[in-house]
Order: structure tokens, then sequence, then C-alpha cells
């Protein structure tokens, strides 16, 4: 093994490239066990992921939830009946009323079934559409969500389809989420049934040769599986988003195949370069195994500040995208190198195209034409770049912030197209409804209603309020209109009284009317022991969540993503450069999520309905994911333009080699990850598309917009200020830093390799200073 430099870390890189030679074959039959176990293991996963997790549990409308679920579940129906009666008839016809009453009460019979609530049987007109011709039976399934969609598929064929006369169409929060749960899983083996050929046919374009290009693919392959075995075993202690496997799919095939992609090509130049395979096996763990392993630290610095958020949506998505990092790098550092060292020269079987220059990562004529003249012209190169993608980032500052609905369906979803027709033909809409839970204590009869009157009294008066109903009665304009019903009785349990506040504004449930509302009912309920709920006030907690966790989250990325391009690098510039640089990158990417996604431009072509907003979460999802991408090309170029530079090299002829030598993989890897979230964009579900299609942009404008002119022109205008650091960051990165040994430095014999320099080109040049 060879000396390493005094106190510079490792990662015993050489001596895990060296034990991989030697027992290839051990460590591909330790890949194939732990993969049949990860396949047995992820069978069940899809039915033990869960759609939402979208808000705060610690926030005052999750505690509200929690109570309405627990005490009144007939006001928290989870499954609606849509009943559609023959042409020219009514609901209010003798003989179809006799059929609703008989419907609602079997479903009132199921044991899991509480809180039937049917127009047949209150006669209340906001369960009668406006020509008569359907109504509507409301109910709850009782139990957790996973066991209550498993009895919600149970009893659906039972009540979907003709009843008689009747027609019973099935919707409500349940029935969205279990056809969420399948569209998602549909759309995820149409995804991978197109990303994987298109996948291989970039690949072979690339290597020329089918084992080459077969293996990222087989690479990608694995880590998919391995990652969903470690995701079923994150589902045993906290619950897993159903995305996560979208997210699992996009970067475990991304990053497995652009690890891979590296790995193979370093590989094939030990080769052309003379090196037998074992020893090539060595440098190419050794120099491309480092870069891969710091790729893997910054992508997975990322997705971890995810992980602070309260909401179980982001966390469990850092958890997916911590362990795709996390199997693919290990998958891409000893499984392929002991495929490599098998195949030896054979990598290179069955081509279809001659190898010539100009391969994934080796020289080209165009990209050196293409950098110099952009080194020449930099200021204009870096002025005009910026510009652009500032101009491509101004809708963001627009953006609007919602709570994702039925709408994200597909228009042919039967749920959905339910919840359309409550919408559109029903009177008194429940989004207009916000719950105010009132904690009464010990207080009793007359004593009780007198503190509920009071506050029924005080929301009633205010702006955007049209009536409050409580167990006092219902209040209008500061004063009750109506005396208390028997119904009213139910709004009260032990502790708590139940009020329903009803706005004037006919909008969607988390408009901004509604969230204003929210802020003005908490703000007069203070004095009270009053909470407020409902989807708005959900939606109001959720942005206070994201909002508080925000600053930390970015301070956390900005402070790792320095530390680890200074570990790289030894610079003190450099890191502030590849940061802010990664920052433009992602401009286009946020400025078509608003124009795009929440106007509804393109929304025919892409087949989507804007609603006016986007998913809170979803920006920061969509801000890690491809900030991690972006550092993940940062690497691979920034790391060959170090080694040339260390070589002894001058700034601009390294920067120069590194753009040469990485632009084709660069490009290669962009295409490869663009076709993986395109193939993700395609779903039906509007959260995934907009995922798929965003991060798409993101990766294809940071390889062929930032990598390709901003970095060359920025470097050129730093000039050797770039690797600038003051003397005792000089000293840190000499003790804890890492560098990549250039392959024509390491003899064929890679345990007599010697001892590198005392200080390289870039410590001489930055003490000098």
């Amino acid at each position: 093994m060879s000396q390493e430099h005094p106190g510079r870390a490792s990662f015993g890189l050489g001596s895990l490239g060296a034990r991989v030679t030697r027992r290839p074959w051990l460590f591909l039959l330790a890949a194939v066990v732990l993969l049949v176990d990860a396949v047995i293991l992820g069978a069940d996963l899809t039915g033990r992921l869960s759609n939402g997790g979208t808000t705060d549990p610690g926030s005052e409308s999750a505690r509200v939830q929690r109570v309405l679920e627990e005490h009144y579940p007939e006001n928290q129906p989870n499954v609606v009946l849509l009943v559609s009666v023959p042409a020219g008839t009514q609901v209010d016809d003798r003989k179809v009323a006799v059929q609703g009453v008989r419907l609602a009460e079997r479903l009132a019979f199921e044991t899991s079934v509480s809180g039937v609530v049917s127009y047949w049987q209150t006669g209340l007109e906001e369960l009668r559409s406006h020509d008569g011709g359907q109504a509507v039976i409301a109910a709850r399934i009782d139990g957790g969500d996973d066991r209550a969609r498993a009895e919600l598929e149970r009893l659906a064929p039972d009540y979907r389809g003709r009843q008689g006369d009747l027609t019973v169409q099935i919707s409500g929060a349940l029935a969205v989420q279990n056809e969420i749960e399948s569209t998602v899983a549909e759309d995820l083996t149409r995804s991978e049934l197109i990303a994987l050929p298109l996948t291989l046919a970039v690949l072979i374009w690339v290597f020329g040769g089918l084992v080459a290009a077969l293996l990222p693919v087989l690479v990608g392959l694995a880590t998919v599986l391995g990652t969903g075995a470690l995701l079923r075993l994150v589902t045993g202690f906290t619950e897993v988003s159903v995305f996560a496997q979208n997210l699992t799919t996009a970067l475990g095939l991304g990053l497995a195949i652009d690890y891979a992609l590296l790995i193979v090509r370093r590989f094939r130049e030990e080769l052309a370069a003379g090196a037998d395979p074992g020893a090539a096996v060595v440098r190419t763990v050794r120099t491309a195994g480092r870069t891969v392993l710091f790729s893997a630290l910054t992508v997975a610095v990322a997705l971890a500040s995810m992980l602070p958020f309260p909401l179980y949506f982001l966390r469990s998505l850092a958890y997916a995208g911590i362990s795709v990092v996390l199997v693919a790098a290990l998958t891409a550092l000893t499984v392929l190198p002991a495929v490599l060292a098998l195949l030896g020269h054979r990598v290179d079987a069955l081509r279809v195209r001659r190898r010539r220059t100009g391969g994934a990562g080796r020289p080209t004529v165009s990209a050196g034409r293409l950098t110099e003249a952009v080194m020449k012209r930099a200021p204009l190169v870096t002025v005009a770049v910026t510009g652009v993608l500032l101009v491509l980032g101004l809708p963001f500052l627009g953006a609007r912030f919602g709570t994702a609905d039925d709408r994200q369906l597909p228009e042919t979803s039967e749920a959905r197209a339910v919840l359309e027709v409550l919408r559109d033909d029903f009177d008194d809409s429940p989004e207009r409804a916000i719950p105010v839970l009132l904690t009464t204590g010990d207080a009793q009869g007359a004593e009780a209603r007198a503190v509920v009157g009071r506050l029924a009294t005080k929301l009633s008066g205010l702006d955007g309020v049209a009536r409050v109903e409580s167990s006092a009665g219902t209040y209008r304009a500061g004063a009750r209109s109506e005396v208390p019903s028997p119904a009213d009785a139910s709004r009260r349990t032990a502790g708590h009284d139940l009020l329903t506040v009803v706005a004037d504004d006919d909008t969607a449930a988390t408009s901004v009317p509604h969230q204003r509302l929210v802020e003005v009912l908490r703000e007069a309920s203070a004095s009270a022991e009053a909470s407020v709920g409902g989807p708005a006030a959900a939606l109001v907690d959720s942005k206070n969540a994201i909002g508080r966790g925000l600053l930390p989250a970015l301070a956390f990325v900005l402070i790792a993503t320095l530390l680890v391009v200074f570990l790289l690098t030894g610079s003190a510039v450099l890191p502030v450069v590849v940061v802010a640089m990664n920052a433009l990158s992602l401009t286009a990417m946020f400025g078509a999520v608003v124009w795009v996604f929440q106007d509804g431009h393109l929304s025919g072509l892409l087949d989507f309905t804007a609603t006016g907003d986007v998913e809170t979460t979803l920006p920061v999802l969509m801000f890690c994911v491809a900030f991690g991408l972006s550092m993940d090309y940062g690497v691979f170029l920034i790391a060959r333009m170090k080694e040339e530079f260390d070589r002894g090299g001058d700034h601009r002829a390294a920067v120069a080699h590194g753009m040469r030598t990485t632009g084709g993989l660069i490009t290669a890897a962009a295409v490869v990850l663009s076709v993986v979230f395109v193939s993700i964009g395609l779903s039906r579900i509007t959260n995934t598309k907009l995922l798929g299609f965003g991060i798409a942009l993101a990766v294809l404008v940071d390889a062929l917009v930032v990598r390709t002119l901003l970095v060359p022109a920025v470097m050129r205008l730093l000039g050797p200020r770039a690797w600038w650091a003051p003397r005792p960051l000089l000293r840190a990165h000499r003790r804890f830093g890492l560098r990549e040994e250039p392959a024509a430095d390491l003899p064929a014999d890679a345990s007599a390799a010697p001892e590198p320099p005392e200080r390289t080109q870039h410590e001489r040049h930055a003490a000098s200073r």
C-alpha cells in the first residue's frame, strides 16, 4: 500500500481497491446475497407508505384535528358517496328516497363505519344537488390511515356502481389517498420502463459498447432495490411518504449511473494507458472513487438539511435520499470494481462503434475550443449568463404556497370527479367551514352555554364570517339568530365544545382569504381557551414550520458545502464560488415552477390542472435535491481542475484541462439524469410531474449552461486567486484534506506507490501569496 502524506486522510480507498482486486468473487457473492435479501425485505414497501405528511404534527391545527377525529367523527367524514338517481327522477321521489335510506343504513351497519350522515335521513339542503338529481352520503371509516384505506378497498366494490335504481361514486380523503398511491405505483413502473432503455441507449452512445453501457444500468437497478429495503426498515419506526418511491427511483438510477459512469470511464482510461486490469481497478478506486465519495457526501449533506423540519413528508424523503446516496456510492465502490476486475479488457466487448477520442470524460476538440472562447470573453459571458439566469428566476417572486388536493389527480379519477361535482353543484361547500375547538373545562349546562355563546357572538361579528354554529345556537353578525337544535348538543363533549365558523368567502379551503381569516380567528379567540383547525389553519401552521426551519437548513447546507469543497480543493475562494454558481443554476427551475405549474402555462401540453399555487413543501424538496445534484457535477469538474493544478500546471491550463476532460462526462451524466427525471415527470400526479420536470431542468441548466459557460468564465476572471487560502486553512487542509492522485503518477504495482510530494503546486502557490 502506498505511503500517505503525513496526517492526510485517505478513506482507505487504495486498500479497498486492492482487496476488491484480490477477491472479486467474494464481493460479488456478498452483493448477490444482500440483493436477494433486499428484494424480499422491500416486497411490501408500497403498502407501508403514506400519503400526506405536509402538516406540522405539533401545531395547533394538528391538535384540533386529533380531538375532532376522536370525539367528533361525524364532523370528520373521510368517505363520500355521491348518489345519482335515474334521469327524470328526483332524490325526493318516494321510491328513490326509500332506496337512499336503505343504502345509508346498510353503510351504517358496517362495523368499521361511524358517523353516517345522508340527505334522506337529515333533509340537509347542502347534501342535495342544485337540480335534485344527486345526493350525498358521508361517513367515517375508523382506524389509522393504513387500516382505514384497507377497509375502504374491501367495502368499495359492494357500494360502487349500480345499487338498485341508484348509481354510486366514491370519494373522500381516503379515496383520494388510495388513488394517489395506486397511480404513483403505476406511474413508477411506467417511468422505469421508459428510463431504462433510454438510459441504456445514451450509455451505448457514450461508451460505444454494450458491456460497458450495461454496467451503470445494473448498478442503478441494484441501488434502487437496495434502497427499497432500507426504506422498508425506516417504515418500522416512522411514516414514509409515498413519493419517496419516486425519489428513490430517480436518484437511485441517476446517481448510481453517474457514479458508475465515472468509475467505468476512469477504468477504461487506465487500461488505455497500459495498466493491467488489477492495477487499473486500484487506481480507479483511489482516484475516481474519491470523487464519488465527495460527491456522495455533498448530495447527502443537501438532503440531510430536510431532517430538522417537523413535516414527515420532508423527513421521510431525506431518509430516502440519504439511503440512495449511500447505497449508490457503496455499490459503485465495491460491486462495480469487482465486476471490472473480472472483466478486464472485456469491458470493451460487444462494441457497436469504434472507440474514438471524445467519449465521456475524454478530451474533445469542440469542448476545448468552447472553453477557450469563453475564457477570452469572460466578463461578457459572466454578466450575460448571470443576467439570463436571474431573469428566468423572477417568476418565483410571485410564488403562492398552498396544499395539494384532489386536483393533482388526473381528470379521469373518480375521486376527483366526485369532489368537483360537490364544489360545482352543491350549496354550502364544506370548504367554507373552519372548526374552532373551545375548552370549557368543568363548566356544565347554562354556564357552558354562556361561555360558548360569548365566543360565538364575538367570532360571528368578525369581517369574513357568515355565521357561527355552536351548541348554544347559530350566530350571525354578533347576535344569535337561531336557537340550538337537538343536533347541536352533539357539539359538546367532556371538556370541549365545537364551533363551526362558516366563511362568507366561497373560495377553496386553503385560499388566501381563508388563511387570513384563520389569523383573525386566532387573534380574536386568544383570550379564550380556543384553538383553530381545518385545512387553512393546517396550511398556515405548515408555512410557519417551514419558515422556522428554513434558515437553519440553509445554514447547514451552506456551512457543510463550504467545508466539503474546502477539503477537496484547499481553497478559501472556490467553496464560495461553487455555492454561488449552484444557487444560480436553480433559478430557472424555481422560475418554471411558478410560471408553468402555478400559473398554468403549458398545462395543456403537460396535461395537468393548475391550482394557482405551489405545494408548500415542494420548493424545499426541490432545492435540496437539485442543489445536491449540482454539487455532484461541481465535484467532478473541480476535482479534475485541482488534479491538473497539483501537477504543476498554471491556472488557465488547469481550468482548460478540467473542462476538456470532464465536459463529456458531465454532459453524459446530465443527459442520463434528466432522462430519469423526465420519465418521473410523465406521471399523472401533478406534484410528481412538477418534481420530475423541475429537477430535470435544473440538471440540464447546471450542466449545459453553468458548468459549460459560467464556470470557466468566472475561473478566468479569478485567475490564480481562485486557489488562495490563508496559512491556517492551508495547514488544516494539509492535515485533513484529500486530493485525487493523478493516474499517471501511480505505478502499475499500486503497492509500491511513492510518497507524494511534500507540498502540491496549489499549496506552494497559495503559501507564496
